[in-house]
């Protein structure tokens, strides 16, 4: 088995190591972290294969990740690309849409309600052409800044016998 190159020979100095410590305290991210972690490792004199160990990482990630870092010599190389993530199931469901939607009377669309409900704006958007689950409407609601709250259902006057039904007061 071949030796571990010393930090000298793979190019890394007290000065990346100083760099290196100084990012550890200001990282934030876990991977970012692990990453900075297992170059500063190497950077004290540890095998990559230890680093990784320590740092739980495979030791081919630990090659790439050294790799990077001496390309550029910044803890910044260590920091994941931004990533775009999953496209959005219904895109056409804009915040500015759900609010014109729920602004105005289930009655005044068609339906037979006083109140939205997720399964009516479900069944509704659908009628629209829009297919759309209860928990990505839920969810949708929710980036909206929309509270979703059961309806309180109140007597538009107060009924003649409500004290009789509550025991009323009795004068001694």
């Amino acid at each position: 088995m071949r030796p571990a190159r010393s930090p000298a020979e793979l190019g890394l100095t007290a000065h990346d190591r100083r760099k290196l410590e100084r990012a550890l305290r200001q990282a934030r991210d876990a991977r970012h972290f692990r990453r900075l972690l297992a170059i500063k490792l190497i950077a004290e004199g540890k095998s990559p294969g230890e680093a990784a160990h320590l740092a739980a990482l495979s030791r081919p990630a630990v090659y790439c990740w050294l790799e990077r870092y001496l390309a550029e010599r910044t803890p910044s190389a260590l920091v994941d690309a931004p990533r775009s993530g999953r496209p959005r199931k219904a895109p056409r469901l804009t915040s500015k849409r759900l609010r014109r939607v729920v602004g105005t009377s289930p009655e005044k669309s068609g339906w037979a309600s006083h109140g939205w409900t997720v399964p009516l704006l479900c069944t509704h958007f659908q009628r629209q052409g829009l297919e759309v689950s209860p928990r990505t409407l839920r969810r949708r609601l929710h980036e909206a800044g929309l509270a979703w709250k059961r309806p309180r259902y109140m007597y538009a006057t107060a009924a003649s016998h409500l004290g009789q039904k509550k025991g009323a007061l009795f004068a001694v």
